[in-house]
């Protein structure tokens, strides 16, 4: 049994915008069922042409792209909330593969009902240009922290960012929280080599100030962190959910 649109759980989490009953009941038509995936799962693949949308009810992955010598760049992290499949949609193809890292359980819609679902909500279509506006800034601040931070800098920039996102989640409990990706997928969203990226690990969890380990991330001081990582906190705007 899905999960109806009016008793979602995401509603009750601090990073979403509020919506109304009418606006709810509104997305549970064009809701055509939900997917569960496993862990290492490829949701959407690199060069495919998806006729479907998801926005993701629980769990994590990557969106990462390969490259022709077999490298492979991961771009982002994928968390509850997140909305996947509209590249797609607008460019014929995925520009980029999505991984799950966990179980993962994600709300599935037609591609094809959205352009009707527009013209009757316009508003939900600048949501939608929000999404998509919000993902250009944080690639553009990736962009910078990959060529501008060292790496103490940019590894703390990246616990930073994923804890801040875990906090609007309900995800972080006594300074932790559960942090399902590898120290690689964190070495190549950084541009860091592996070696690099774990004595930089170490460093920050000598000075007690963030440790990794066994997939639990604890954050120990969030200011002092956003100092290293030269970066001021900030509550990240509600999102919009799909």
């Amino acid at each position: 049994m899905g999960i109806d649109c009016r008793y979602c759980p995401l509603h009750k989490k601090d990073a979403f915008v509020t919506m109304t009953r009418e606006e709810l009941e509104f997305m549970q038509k064009f809701k055509v069922g939900e997917l569960s995936v496993d862990p290492g799962t490829t949701i959407l693949m690199q060069g495919s042409n998806s006729p479907q949308l998801y926005t993701v009810l629980s769990g994590m992955g990557i969106r990462h792209k390969s490259l022709d010598n077999g490298e492979r760049q991961v771009i982002n992290f994928v968390f509850p909330g997140d909305f996947m499949g509209l590249q797609a949609g607008m460019l014929g193809e995925m520009g980029h593969s999505v991984e799950a890292r966990t179980h993962m359980r994600m709300c599935v819609f037609n591609r094809s009902d959205f352009w009707t679902f527009f013209r009757s909500n316009p508003s939900r279509a600048f949501d939608i240009t929000w999404l998509a506006a919000i993902e250009e800034h944080f690639l553009g601040e990736t962009l910078a922290t990959v060529g501008q931070r060292t790496a103490l800098q940019a590894v703390s920039w990246a616990m930073l960012k994923f804890f801040e996102r875990g906090m609007g989640l309900g995800l972080v409990t006594n300074n932790t929280m559960t942090l399902p990706f590898t120290q690689r997928d964190l070495a190549d969203a950084l541009g860091l080599s592996l070696v690099h990226t774990n004595k930089t690990l170490a460093k920050l969890r000598d000075q007690q100030l963030a440790s990794w380990s066994d997939q639990v991330l604890q954050v120990n001081d969030l200011d002092k962190l956003a100092d290293v990582a030269e970066t001021e906190r900030s509550k990240p705007a509600k999102r919009p959910l799909m």
